[in-house]
């Protein structure tokens, strides 16, 4: 076990695949879809469609809520993390581009979905965690340690 909460944060952002994004609609009420996501040390990224729900959600509010949770046999062995932060549309470039050659480690199978014809691109972005808790039932049912980051995290 990590014994430095970042150490924690970053073992399972490595270990999961999956990600639950919570962005808020006009009128202020959650919107929560799960997304495939890479991350770099405490940098997450995720790409959608530039017309889904979330990512004109982003582009009015950066605020979101994240939620990923490791495959677990029983519940002995449930790790995963809850965090607040903001959402970062990256720009096409070298970000993008760094983004893009994660998730293609991460997920070889993704270059068959990628357009090669310059059709739409997905819209790529890059989540800042600010409040992190670290769920950690090896530790005991329902231990939870809280952190808060820098808004300025890096890798």
């Amino acid at each position: 076990m990590a014994t430095h909460p970042e150490a924690d944060i970053q073992d399972i952002l490595a270990l999961g695949q999956d990600m639950t994004v919570a962005s808020l609609l006009p009128d202020g009420a959650p919107h929560a879809s799960t997304v495939s996501y890479a991350s770099e040390g405490m940098r997450i990224y995720f790409g959608c469609s530039p017309a889904s729900q979330k990512a004109q959600n982003l582009a009015r509010d950066d605020r979101v809520a994240i939620t990923i949770t490791l495959p677990y046999r029983d519940w002995g062995e449930i790790r995963g993390l809850t965090l607040q932060g903001r959402a970062r549309r990256l720009p096409p470039g070298a970000e993008a581009d760094r983004a893009g050659l994660l998730f293609l480690q991460k997920f070889s199978e993704i270059a068959q979905y990628v357009s090669t014809d310059g059709g739409d691109e997905p819209a790529l972005f890059e989540i800042t965690p600010t409040n992190v808790a670290v769920l950690d039932y090896r530790q005991g049912f329902g231990h939870v340690t809280r952190t808060r980051l820098s808004a300025t995290a890096e890798a």
